[in-house]
């Protein structure tokens, strides 16, 4: 994946360019402080956009183009507000990907080609997570830690998108309610609907691997 620096390289030499020192002094310690934090969060959102729309390649041009449009649009803005800017503009990048390729399946389906529209209709839209395993644990501990991730995984994949989009920002990335629903673009309550729903159903799904 490219760096966090070179996607923001042009933007920081132009927002740099001011004949005066304490100008220059403050857009360096923004670009700093924007190369640190895409470079937290982009291996985490190429899983969540590579789990959604299921190729590399476009989970990388997400990812990108996301990267891009947080560095360009919000670069200024305080630090405190680019997690969830950022998070709302990648699960836009990703639902317009989807959106394009469900009409690009209906079309072919049309055409006597490729998946029928109605099973496009219905592509899920997950993203990976799964709890991470202990180096040291032993052979049984690992396998049982293994099949306890990919019964997360299913169990993620199998809850509405608004749902896994409220879990995923609350409980993966640490966000708060008010900071998930400006990412999510929906009030407050909402975020806490579809999270409690969220919580309740992978309780239920998950069973015995809950410990």
């Amino acid at each position: 994946m490219r760096r966090a620096a070179d996607l923001i390289a042009v933007q920081s030499l132009n927002s740099s360019a001011s004949p005066q020192i304490s100008a220059e002094d403050k857009a360096l310690e923004n670009t700093v402080d924007l190369e640190r934090f895409l470079a937290s969060v982009e291996q985490r959102a190429f899983r969540m956009a590579r789990y959604a729309v299921r190729d590399t390649d476009d989970a990388l041009d997400i990812v990108q183009d996301a990267m891009i449009r947080l560095a360009k649009g919000y670069a200024n803005r305080p630090v405190t507000e680019w997690s969830a800017l950022f998070y709302r503009i990648l699960q836009n990048r990703i639902r317009d990907h989807q959106r394009r390729k469900t009409v690009r399946n209906r079309v072919m389906s049309w055409m006597g080609h490729g998946p029928a529209a109605s099973a496009a209709d219905e592509l899920p839209d997950p993203v990976e997570m799964a709890p991470d395993t202990a180096r040291d644990a032993d052979p049984a501990q690992r396998l049982m830690l293994a099949d306890a991730g990919e019964a997360l995984e299913r169990a993620i994949e199998a809850l509405p998108r608004r749902q896994q989009e409220a879990f995923l920002l609350r409980a993966w990335e640490g966000l708060d309610v008010a900071e998930t629903a400006k990412a999510m673009g929906c009030s407050q309550g909402s975020v806490k609907t579809h999270y409690s729903r969220a919580v309740h159903a992978l309780r239920t799904q998950l069973g015995e691997h809950r410990e």
